[in-house]
């Protein structure tokens, strides 16, 4: 399981269409194969701050999730709304075991 923490620090008076289309995103990325989880976290003392934790089930995942639809829309929608460029970090999960993640429900 390959876990990617994203970390998004957006301009103050893009916040709340951040959080519109990258829920938007994190709904339709649900529906790939490929992903186990994919949450949204927003800093309670900073919200202009974000992260995006990703947790997908192969190696191949990630670069599937890059070439949907959804994520070009987001990619696109999000450039301008940077402060500064977002990173990102890769983890492997060790605990719970593989079996034991729970994927949520699916977007409808």
């Amino acid at each position: 399981m390959l876990v990617v923490h994203v970390h998004v620090h957006v301009k103050p008076d893009s916040v709340a269409e951040f959080q519109r289309v990258t829920l938007d995103n994190a709904r339709a990325s649900l529906n790939e194969p490929g992903v186990a989880r994919f949450d949204v976290l927003q800093d309670q003392s900073d919200p202009t701050r974000f992260v995006l934790i990703e947790a997908y089930k192969t190696s191949e995942a990630p670069l599937a999730h890059k070439e949907t639809p959804h994520y070009s829309t987001w990619r696109d929608a999000v450039a301008d709304m940077m402060a500064e460029p977002r990173q990102s970090q890769k983890y492997e999960s060790l605990f719970p075991e593989e079996a034991r993640w729970q994927t949520p429900p699916r977007a409808t």
